[in-house]
């Protein structure tokens, strides 16, 4: 049996002219082995497809043997049951061997850095221990991967992902669901466009219903990135071939078929090496008289070039989507590691980035005050601005809707001026219950003063919260303790604005200034008032306002002309024929008795003196005061004082709401929104940037700290990927620019024919050949 070494490649001839040979996958291959070595740092946390190769097949279909054959050595568990039960990601890197080199192939798995298996056997041994130790003692499968890297001289560069094999009844402890999560597994490999698939199926079995074929559809529909495997064609039925199928004529695919010999299980249990398996297959294909004239469907030697020059070319093919995508993780997770911002360390840091936090945030406060912020929204009202809409179109126009008679009826006037007379008639009208009135009326403007300051004290706290510093985000003890200095800060300046606001009404009630400039005035409210009683249209105040007594006016003089008063319509009239007629008349008040005799005058009789010439009349007896009482009769005097009353309260009101509409913002302003921009800041300092209150004040969520750990971890991942890409970019791109297109796999193709790799292929490709050796007599391949 020959040794595996008859797999040696001959030296090249060359020539002065000849340029340097080159090695397909020499430069990018192993570019991405790189890369999945370090993107596996990453866990599942970074989904980046890269190119690699996934070998799909239904169980015991001959995947192990297939992979064997590529690497040159036995190293997968093998047995009757499933064995492949985690996917196995296999990166092959060549590496020509050196004249000092005692050992030229062994393995590394992720999972044990910096150890060497150079025995092969321990190789497979360890894949079943990790196998076991994450899917179980029994026949269970894992999704986590398997990462296995193999460096020899005699294998070519690829990435390979051995899937577990699909399976159709559950055996051991596996679900019934089996055949569902393998299914599902090695869709979400196959499903990735960056993945060629490596869809293995037996001969000895249909073809057409091939479950590898079936799944490789699904997943590549077009069949531009499937690769077909036929295994064990020396077992098929006597008198059939699978010529049809490496031909691509039942199922095509654009990348094509290989048609291979595999080990039997009696082959490997007498321990039949690699060697002698491929001499046996190169020679059952050319005594073959259908496959020998397909010696570029046939091999395992034909498999793995194919392999890799499909590989190469793809990986040139994606290179730039690649690293723009690597790029563009970089970058995101850039961002978001500035967000978190960097370890404290020492105290300055803290001093100075506490220092910082305070300063930006009150920066932050002022500019949103004053309409600077950089964050402006065109949606809505933000920030001072929604303070100044309080301020002019709440405030200053909810004072201008307000009249002062519109609670104060004709009666309550009236009441008012005739209490205020006391027990004798006013001549004129009094200024007490003008006084009384008015005052009423000002103090009526103290509540929505309050509320205006209410509102924009609830402003400025939503104006704190929107202030968002960046690196306040990490810190919410600060932001705690930010939000509770900024709330004591704001009540403290809402104090001295609510006395103010508070003096200001009570100077205005306190202190009633009939000699303003602007006040209406006794003589011209009362000139007005007889022109409204004159004119049932209404005048036009000094003011240029018309009076809304107008209709008063019109009641009144209405009940003049018709010779009753205002409520003496229904009332009946007294059955005494010496009743003061209706008219003017009726405003005099008598002021002599009605009963008189014909000769004399009842004054003129001595008290108590009996009447001899008739009889003593009755007694006549008054009807006791009601505990409430309120004057029924309207005169054309009261009518009139009512009017100057209304006209006069009108008059001042306006002044002072004026007044009040200009002061009580000038107040809030002053004591609230200027007062904190101005002193915000030495708060902050005076209460919060304390020595021994910086480590408490700075420290962060156990999840911020976590996160910017993997953050860190995961931009570190992706830079030394970028590195990696960056040392290959330029001989990508010099040989990109001359890339053709190969009709046969597809795929932009590597400047030389398969004439001329033979030429210049290295010690790969080139001249490869098997040295002739005796030919064991082989049992045909069973599984």
């Amino acid at each position: 049996m020959g040794e595996l070494d008859a797999r040696h490649v001959d030296s090249l001839p060359t020539s002065s002219s000849s340029r340097p040979s080159v090695t397909i996958g020499s430069s990018l291959i192993p570019i991405i082995n790189k890369l999945q070595d370090i993107l596996a740092q990453a866990g599942s946390e970074l989904d980046v497809s890269l190119p690699q190769v996934a070998v799909v097949g239904s169980q015991s279909s001959g995947k192990s043997s297939v992979l064997e054959a590529l690497v040159g050595r036995d190293f997968l568990p093998r047995g009757c049951d499933i064995c492949t039960r985690r996917p196995l990601v296999l990166m092959l890197e060549n590496r020509l061997p050196k004249p000092d080199d005692d050992r030229t192939e062994w393995g590394e798995f992720r999972h044990l850095p910096e150890k060497r298996f150079y025995d092969f056997s321990e190789i497979r041994a360890e894949i079943q221990a990790e196998t076991e130790r994450e899917a179980g003692l029994n026949k269970g499968v894992s999704d986590k991967q398997i990462r296995l890297k193999i460096t020899s001289p005699n294998v070519l560069n690829m990435t390979l992902v051995d899937l577990p094999g699909i399976t159709k009844v559950p055996v051991g402890d596996q679900p019934n669901d089996i055949e569902a999560r393998i299914r599902k597994m090695v869709m979400t490999h196959i499903s990735q466009q960056n993945c060629i698939i490596l869809a293995v199926t037996p001969a000895n079995s249909d073809l057409a219903t091939s479950d590898a074929l079936q799944m490789a559809r699904e997943a590549d529909p077009a069949g531009f990135r499937t690769i077909g495997v036929i295994t064990k064609l020396d077992i098929m039925d006597r008198g059939t071939d699978a010529r049809s199928f490496l031909l691509g004529k039942v199922i095509p695919l654009k990348l094509g078929y290989v048609g291979v010999v595999n080990r039997s299980q009696e082959d490997i249990n007498k321990n039949c090496g690699i060697a002698t398996a491929l001499a046996y297959e190169d020679k059952f294909f050319n005594d073959h008289p259908v496959y020998r004239g397909l010696s570029d469907h046939c091999g395992i030697p034909q498999l793995a070039r194919k392999l890799n020059e499909i590989l190469e070319q793809h990986i040139r093919m994606v290179f730039p989507a690649l690293k723009a995508d690597l790029n563009s993780k970089m970058g995101t997770v850039l961002k978001e590691l500035q967000t978190y911002g960097k370890p404290i360390e020492s105290k300055m840091e803290q001093g100075v980035i506490l220092l910082n936090i305070l300063t930006q945030y009150c920066e932050a406060f002022a500019a949103m005050v004053d309409g600077k912020s950089q964050e402006m929204s065109t949606k809505e009202l933000s920030g001072g601005a929604r303070i100044h809409y309080i301020l002019q179109s709440i405030f200053v126009k909810c004072l201008e809707e307000v009249d002062p008679c519109d609670d104060l009826t004709d009666d309550d006037i009236r009441m008012a001026i005739q209490n205020a007379s006391g027990a004798r008639n006013a001549l004129f009208v009094p200024e007490v219950p003008f006084e009384f009135l008015v005052r009423r009326q000002i103090a009526r403007l103290l509540d929505p003063s309050l509320q205006c300051l209410q509102f924009v004290y609830d402003e400025l706290m939503k104006i704190s919260h929107a202030c968002e510093v960046t690196e306040l985000q990490r810190f919410p003890v600060l932001r705690k303790h930010l939000d509770e200095v900024m709330v004591k800060f704001l009540c403290d300046g809402v104090e001295p604005a609510e006395r103010m606001i508070g003096n200001l009404i009570e100077m205005e009630v306190d202190y009633i200034n009939t000699s303003h400039p602007n006040f209406l005035g006794g003589n011209k409210a009362a000139e007005l008032a007889m022109q409204l009683l004159k004119s049932p249209q209404g005048v036009t105040d000094a003011e240029g306002q018309t009076s809304q007594t107008s209709q008063t006016a019109r009641t009144i003089r209405s009940g003049l002309l018709n010779g009753l008063l205002p409520n003496q319509g229904s009332r009946p009239q007294p059955n005494n024929e010496n009743h003061v007629s209706s008219g003017t008349k009726a405003w005099i008040p008598s002021l002599f008795g009605s009963r008189t005799s014909a000769g004399e005058s009842m004054a003129c009789r001595p008290f108590g003196e009996p009447s001899h010439s008739e009889s003593m009349p009755s007694i006549i007896h008054l009807k006791e005061p009601p505990s409430s009482l309120r004057p029924v009769q309207m005169t054309e005097n009261k009518a009139v004082e009512i009017i100057v009353t209304k006209l006069l309260l009108r008059s001042y009101y306006d002044i002072v709401r004026k007044n009040i509409q200009d002061l009580v913002p000038k107040a809030i302003m002053h004591f609230l929104v200027n007062l904190t921009k101005r002193n915000l800041h030495r708060t902050f300092i005076q209460k919060l940037y304390r020595e021994n209150l910086f480590e408490e004040l700075l420290q962060e969520h156990d999840a911020l700290v976590s996160q910017r750990k993997r953050n860190q971890e995961l931009f570190k991942v992706l830079e030394q990927s970028v590195q990696a890409l960056e040392k290959v970019d330029f001989d990508v791109s010099s040989q990109t620019s001359s890339l053709g297109t190969d009709v046969s796999i597809g795929l932009p193709r590597i400047p030389m024919t398969s004439a001329h790799l033979h030429m210049t292929a290295g010690s790969e490709i080139a001249q490869v050949s098997y040295r002739p050796f005796p030919m064991p007599t082989m049992t045909k391949s069973t599984a």
